[in-house]
């Protein structure tokens, strides 16, 4: 018996070469910095390498944002879209950009739903048994199954005219339809008005001025595919809330669970810009700071509350003493006449606080960061040039607090309750809200910064 050898050609194995494209990323004060990313990279790579790049605390909040300047048009882009895809669907004369700046409202619905589908706007495809709490509702917009439907007023521009009609909308997974017979929910009276599984969901940003709209509240259907002005669909709530809950309720329909990991897992990448990649970074958390004490021969953690308040205003004051130094001329230490003026001008240095810029640019500022509960920043009032503002977002809402200066025997205080509390410069102040709700709706929690590439 002879034995032959037969040789086999192995197939070759060709290495996927990912093509890459430079980008350009704005931030807020129109500073730029171009990037050379992989075709397969998503908003949060993007993110994280310019959170690497620049050194910043990664709390989760730094969002890419699609900018549409031509049309006043602008959207959150979801941290697992694809950079390169977006960009395909500019046309070459359009001045788009992309932004980088904080959102603080990004995945805020996970963590308080209660105030993003208020009762009256909220009702369900199938009877249910008792109250429906907002987790529950947040549950069914995940679920495929179920669906909660959302309904209300919108206004709706009419195509191809300048004129904006009202009427009644209802939201289900199937897409958006509005009532031909006032709230009539009948099939017979219900009409298709958009899907979501090719348009994006955008806000307008001068609705009023660009398109006429009837409120500041606008958004409107955008299709993924380029096209012009005649393919939107716009829409404009009453409010800032309604409005919330459309756009919150359509980004949820049209990406269901995987808005939920990407809120779980904020490192998952499709690149090579995941974590596994690149190295570790600060993160901050409410609760991943502990108040330490180092006074003695071994540091210990300061258990009792009411202690660490008391240790955390004894460093700031130490901080502040030292930073008055600092500052003095010539490195020698402020006289007390040189003090107060020192104090009035410390907070400048501060990212929260904003110069000379108007209640109208404060207002913008925070609803571009999100109107979450507690984000704030401290401005100096254009009313009043001896005092400061203090505007903060609430229940959706922004409003505006002065700080007054009070004078006593020689030294000046800035007050926001009428002198019932008083500190001697802004950071005091601040830092004192952060801890306590005081006089304020809620407690100071995230700052609006202006940052530079």
């Amino acid at each position: 018996m002879s034995l032959s050898a037969r040789r086999v050609t192995l197939p070759t194995i060709t290495p996927i070469v990912l093509q890459k494209r430079v980008i350009k990323v704005y931030s807020e004060d129109e500073t730029s910095r171009a990037l050379e990313v992989p075709s397969d990279i998503t908003a949060r790579d993007v993110c994280q390498l310019l959170i690497l790049k620049n050194h910043y605390i990664d709390d989760h909040s730094w969002t890419l944002f699609e900018h549409l300047p031509h049309i006043g048009l602008e959207r959150t882009m979801e941290d697992h879209e694809l950079v390169i895809e977006v960009l395909s669907t500019w046309g070459m004369e359009e001045e788009n950009k992309l932004y980088f700046r904080k959102n603080y409202a990004k995945y805020e619905f996970f963590k308080n739903p209660m105030y993003f589908f208020p009762e009256h706007m909220v009702s369900f495809a199938t009877e249910t048994n008792g109250e429906i709490s907002p987790t529950q509702i947040l549950q069914m917009f995940l679920s495929s199954s179920t669906y909660p439907e959302i309904h209300g007023f919108l206004h709706a521009k009419e195509q191809g005219k300048k004129s904006w009609k009202k009427i009644y909308f209802l939201l289900r997974r199937s897409g958006l339809y509005f009532s031909t017979k006032g709230t009539s929910k009948e099939p017979r009276h219900l009409q298709f008005f958009s899907e979501f599984g090719n348009s994006d969901i955008y806000v307008s940003l001068a609705g009023k001025k660009k398109h006429g709209a009837p409120t500041n509240y606008g958004f409107c259907f955008k299709p993924n595919k380029a096209g012009g002005p005649r393919d939107l669909k716009m829409l404009c709530a009453e409010e800032e809330q309604s409005r919330t809950c459309w756009v919150t309720a359509i980004r949820l329909l049209k990406y269901g669970m995987q808005l939920y990991q990407n809120y779980m897992h904020p490192y998952q990448g499709r690149s090579g810009c995941s974590s596994q990649s690149v190295s570790p970074m600060r993160s901050i958390s409410e609760n991943s700071l502990v108040a330490m004490d180092f006074s003695g021969q071994k540091s210990r953690v300061i258990e009792n509350p009411t202690e660490a308040l008391s240790v955390a205003v004894e460093e700031g004051l130490a901080w502040r003493k030292k930073g008055c130094l600092r500052l003095a001329t010539h490195g020698s230490p402020t006289a007390p006449s040189q003090s107060s003026a020192t104090n009035m001008a410390i907070h400048r240095s501060q990212p929260w606080f904003h110069h000379k810029i108007s209640r109208d640019e404060a207002q913008r500022l925070i609803i571009q960061q999100g109107l979450v509960d507690g984000v704030f920043l401290v401005r100096d009032s254009q009313s009043n040039p001896k005092t400061f503002v203090l505007s903060m977002s609430h229940g959706q809402k922004i409003k505006h607090f002065q700080i007054i200066p009070v004078e006593d025997d020689g030294e000046l205080f800035h007050t926001l309750d009428d002198g019932h509390t008083r500190f001697t410069d802004l950071i005091q102040l601040v830092e004192f809200y952060q801890l306590n709700k005081g006089v304020l709706p809620c407690k100071l929690k995230h700052y609006c910064a202006r940052i530079a590439l």
